[in-house]
């Protein structure tokens, strides 16, 4: 398994110091997300102050551009990193699709599927000289001359990681992608009785066979050097989950375990604005189910338990402030854990 690091909400503008750390320190990636700044800048930068470290979107946001410009984008990035880049993408929720970057939306999965077909076609058309034909239901791409053709840079295409909870949008990532990101709003459960029968089902469409196949885990954790470090993180991540589980759109994890009417409650807490009471909403019981929690020395353990037969990559998702030294000895602990599983 191997071992990432990513920024949370509020990370730098400027992330070169913290991934130069990260290759220091042996994470075997380093990744952004779509937030408050543009990963794909944030990565630029990280690629000139690192050498060895896969760096990768975990994620961005597919429907807010088109295919030709995520390619156009992935593609400089990739010669940048020399070969390095992981391109995690994800559709968003509808609301943000249509109402913060006003772009269409409609059956989503679908979408994301020609999505990935199509920008596989724009970047076959660049390294082959052949012409960029590729016609579909929502997306036509059909004229690319010489003076907008990137030069080849000798690296290939990048590794397109797909995220999502949702079965019918897991089944896509399955199908024509190189591999999946786990939401941090997943349990063990939903894993295994959702998520993975759905990629079998995707890879299985078209034959694809081998160990090739990247899934990346974000397990929220919940730790701490002190009780009161740790009662910090445990309302961090309470608050956080309970935000997720405010989003319609991911009620299937909720209701997998019975929780449909936590979902409900959530969701009428975030239409009133009433954000600070919602980690409230989310028990003990809760808390568990999706995060693990514990100490420096149980922390690593308990998530090769639950994850170690799942994900080929994980990213321990701390949405609280943490200190450099306790991330970094965690991360060891887990790769160590993991050289013995």
């Amino acid at each position: 398994m191997k071992v990432d690091r990513a920024l949370d909400v509020g990370g730098p503008l400027d992330p070169r110091d913290e991934a130069a750390h990260a290759e220091r320190a042996g994470y075997d990636g380093f990744w952004l997300s779509e937030l408050t700044h543009d990963p794909f800048l944030g990565l630029a930068l990280a690629a000139t102050a690192t050498e060895r470290l896969d760096l990768g979107t975990s994620i961005a946001l597919a429907f807010a551009r088109n295919p030709m410009s995520t390619a156009v984008l992935a593609n400089d990035l990739q010669a940048l990193s020399r070969g390095r880049l992981q391109l995690g993408l994800g559709t968003q929720v509808k609301a943000h699709v249509t109402r913060r970057f006003g772009m269409p939306w409609s059956r989503p999965a679908a979408r994301m599927r020609e999505y990935l077909l199509a920008m596989r076609a724009i970047w076959d058309a660049w390294q082959t000289s052949s012409r960029l034909d590729f016609r579909g239901e929502f997306y036509t791409h059909t004229l690319m001359t010489p003076m907008f053709t990137p030069p080849p840079h000798g690296y290939g295409p990048p590794q397109v990681l797909l995220a999502g909870v949702g079965a019918g949008i897991t089944e896509v990532a399955g199908e024509v992608a190189d591999g999946f990101v786990a939401h941090p709003f997943t349990t063990v459960r939903y894993l295994h009785e959702v998520t993975l029968p759905a990629l079998n089902r995707g890879r299985h469409k078209t034959r694809r066979t081998g160990d090739d196949f990247q899934i990346c885990g974000l397990p929220f954790v919940v730790t701490g050097r002190t009780g009161e470090e740790v009662a910090a993180s445990a309302h961090a991540v309470r608050s956080r989950i309970a935000f997720y589980g405010s989003t319609p759109a991911y009620r299937g994890v909720l209701e997998l375990h019975g929780w449909g009417a936590l979902g409900d409650e959530l969701h009428a807490l975030s239409l009133a604005r009433r954000w600070a009471e919602m980690g409230e909403r989310i028990t003990d019981e809760v808390l568990h189910a999706f995060a693990v929690v514990g100490g420096p020395a149980e922390v690593p353990g308990e998530l090769l338990r639950r994850y170690g037969d799942v994900f080929s990559r994980v990213t321990l998702d701390t949405p609280y402030p943490i200190a450099r030294d306790l991330a970094d000895e965690l991360a060891g602990a887990v790769r160590s854990v993991s050289g013995e599983w």
